[in-house]
């Protein structure tokens, strides 16, 4: 029986970003996905928490991973990765913008059980060496701000007329507010979905 080649560097940051997408190929993390889109910068700031909390927590676990008993892994998990969500948030509170961090509060506080960090965790981290998982959590990590930021920026640009801010349509009765609201963000992630998902089928 031959032997499994494991995927190289290169392959696993591209799982993470493109294959194996946690927003647009796995679903995860779907409550701060359509809570903090409404801006592109608020999906920017959400995502780069989100890879920092993933990246540091999987490289700690790494390190432990045949230290770590078996029987109460999800607990040393949870605690570790709390201990970077509150790394996180007091970085936030003395460094972002006040509004940024009143809108992201929560979200980031919720970052403790976000599936996706528990996903690489589970299921990476805790089974392969260092470099590997550093590589694979800061691709997931990636991957998620990119699919933040993508339905970030459409949000802004047809429900505000703007983008990270900047505003392109002066004329509000231009807006479509509906896209600042859920059902806007319910449409988008559906209507990009339906596009990757028939792109991916076209190649085959």
């Amino acid at each position: 029986m031959s032997k499994k080649i494991p995927p190289t560097k290169l392959q696993l940051l591209q799982n993470g970003i493109i294959k194996e997408n946690p927003i647009f190929v796995q679903l995860l993390a779907l409550c701060p996905l359509l809570a903090v889109t409404t801006s592109a910068i608020n999906a920017f700031f959400m995502g780069l928490c989100t890879t920092f909390v993933i990246v540091c927590a999987c490289t700690v676990i790494s390190i432990l991973r045949k230290i770590i008993p078996g029987e109460i892994r999800i607990a040393c998990f949870v605690v570790i990765v709390a201990t970077f969500v509150t790394i996180v948030q007091l970085m936030m509170a003395a460094f972002a913008p006040p509004a940024i961090n009143d809108m992201l509060g929560i979200f980031i506080a919720l970052i403790v059980v976000n599936c996706i960090v528990f996903a690489r965790i589970e299921s990476f981290a805790s089974k392969n060496p260092l470099f590997p998982s550093i590589v694979d959590a800061f691709g997931m990590g990636m991957g998620f701000t990119l699919g933040l930021m993508v339905l970030g920026s459409i949000r802004e640009i047809f429900g505000s007329g703007s983008i990270f801010g900047f505003e392109l349509v002066s004329d509000s009765t231009m807006h479509v507010l509906v896209m600042v609201m859920a059902p806007g963000a319910f449409f988008t992630l559906g209507t990009l979905i339906m596009i990757l998902s028939y792109r991916a089928s076209k190649r085959r």
